[in-house]
């Protein structure tokens, strides 16, 4: 038998035997009866090459009275909740069921990816109830001079640029910003990125964060075959980008130890869990004995990366859109810039934590970008133990993957009517009690939700008080019309650069 034979039995056998097991793979949801978009052989039915808040928004468009519709990433079954008390269920009521991420980490060759975000199981449980203590809103109250401290510098500077410059491009500056707040808190470090927009920490991370180690593709099945994964020993985190914050973090907690520093900041807690497994002051008895081990400096160091990575983006994005916003609706910035004025005038004009937390207005403005601009526009959750969906009979199998589309949600006409409309009246606390509890997931919900949430929500009140009390922004002529975001980005992020003309004000009393 020539090979020319050979070849023609083997596409003769090959592409029906194919086509067949892509065929019973396919079957899957329709044998169970759940609603579900036709799959393309062999990418299914998820495709990120649109953008993962694309790809799961037509999911949400198909919902009926079932409550989640079938998907399929490649070959593998996974579920787009579209129903609120489905999505309760998953992040609170039956969290046990769904308390994994499903992303993958190796701690032997990327120790970087072993932190709080990725981790599951016993693991993530264990360090969740370590570091919860750490983002109390008493801790908040020890960390706000340390960033408003960072905020008079980002005025100093924005100052200089604005005698020479009425555009500006802000989103790069506002990054800045918080690199600055954030390797202070994190790492107790003067980035200086404010004056040097080529400094380390800023490279380093905006490295990450642009520019992955992998593609989309690689990534997916990183995610898909962790196992394999670890085997190859692929990594989340760039080599250099390792070797940089361990470097980091090792001379930090190393001249602390050795100088008995102590400063009010999210490193100087994490060596405390580093060298004595609690916090002072934190009542040990109440820890169940199994989880008081002392933190390793590889995981410590996995914590403050991940605070750096998560926080320095995640609040600048969302600063950014807050100004987009007010330059778009000149007369909720100026709502925003009256209530900043008359709570300062009752402090003298010092902006203090009681004076922060007296801007309600402030903090629905930034509540209300939220909605509209989710940072994560999908959280995942992973099935641990197969589940069987309330009121159904069908059974969410262990493995399957759980896409929540929280842009979907916060963009759904029936909960919130006109919601292009960036109206941040809607978060009054009368309004807010009229919606589902679920119906805003920009910090997920349940015992998973952000752990950094009373940090990044005082970052960015910080910097927006900071920024209206002393500039009022317009859109320019190099304003994105219309907002376009990155399709690369796992988090909500608009693609280019975000230019705004900055006016500065004067006779302002309160210089910060």
């Amino acid at each position: 038998m020539d090979v020319l034979t050979i070849i023609l039995w083997l596409v003769t056998f090959l592409i029906p035997a194919t086509y067949l097991y892509f065929k019973k793979k396919y079957s899957y949801w329709k044998d169970r009866g759940v609603p579900y978009i036709e799959p393309q052989i062999p990418y299914g039915s998820i495709h990120v090459s649109t953008g993962i808040r694309d790809a799961i928004d037509k999911f949400y468009k198909e919902k009926t009275n079932f409550p989640f519709v079938g998907a399929y990433m490649l070959t593998a079954p996974s579920v787009v909740a579209t129903d609120l008390d489905f999505i309760k269920d998953i992040l609170i009521r039956d969290f046990n069921y769904f308390t994994d991420h499903g992303v993958p980490h190796n701690e032997k060759d990327d120790p970087l990816s072993a932190n709080l975000f990725v981790l599951d199981g016993q693991k993530w449980r264990t360090l969740r109830t370590k570091l919860s203590p750490t983002f109390t809103s008493g801790r908040m109250k020890f960390m706000f001079p340390t960033v408003r401290d960072v905020a008079d510098r980002f005025n100093e500077t924005l100052a200089e640029l604005v005698k020479n410059q009425k555009t500006l491009e802000v989103k790069d500056l506002l990054a800045r910003f918080t690199t600055d707040v954030i390797g202070t808190c994190a790492f107790g470090i003067e980035c200086n990125s404010l004056k040097d927009p080529d400094a380390e920490f800023r490279w380093y991370g905006r490295k990450q964060l642009e520019n992955p180690p992998h593609g989309p593709l690689v990534t997916g099945l990183m995610g898909m075959f962790p196992k394999i994964s670890n085997m190859l020993g692929l990594v989340r985190t760039h080599r250099d980008v390792t070797k940089f914050f361990m470097g980091i973090v090792r001379e930090t907690v190393d001249f602390r130890e050795k100088n008995n520093i102590r400063r009010n900041d999210f490193m100087d807690l994490l060596i405390q869990l580093k060298n004595h497994a609690t916090l002072e002051g934190e009542d040990h008895e109440s820890i169940d004995s199994k989880i008081i081990k002392k933190l390793t400096l590889e995981e410590l160091a996995a914590q403050a990366f991940i605070f750096f990575i998560g926080g320095f983006e995640t609040s600048s994005s969302t600063l950014t859109l807050t100004l987009y916003e007010l330059a778009k609706n000149q007369d909720i910035q100026e709502k925003c810039r009256t209530e900043i004025n008359n709570v300062l005038a009752k402090y003298k004009g010092e902006l203090s934590y009681e004076a922060m937390n007296e801007m309600h207005y402030v903090e629905q403005t930034i509540l209300e970008t939220l909605r509209k601009y989710p940072i994560l526009p999908v959280v995942v959750r992973r099935c641990v133990k197969d589940y069987r969906v309330r009121g159904t009979n069908v059974i969410i199998e262990k493995g399957t993957a759980v896409h929540i589309p929280s842009f979907s949600i916060q963009h759904d006409p029936e909960i919130y009517p006109d919601p292009e409309k960036f109206d941040p009246d809607r978060f009054t606390p009368e309004n807010v009690k009229l919606r589902h509890s679920v119906s805003f997931l920009s910090f997920g919900d349940g015992p998973r939700n952000c752990i950094g949430l009373r940090f990044g929500k005082m970052q960015s009140r910080i910097g927006l008080i900071t920024l209206l009390k002393n500039y009022r922004f317009h859109l320019s002529s190099k304003s994105p019309n219309p907002l376009v975001f990155s399709k690369k980005s796992f988090i909500l992020a608009p693609q280019g650069g975000m230019h705004l003309d900055i006016e500065k004000l004067k006779n302002t009393f309160y210089s910060a």
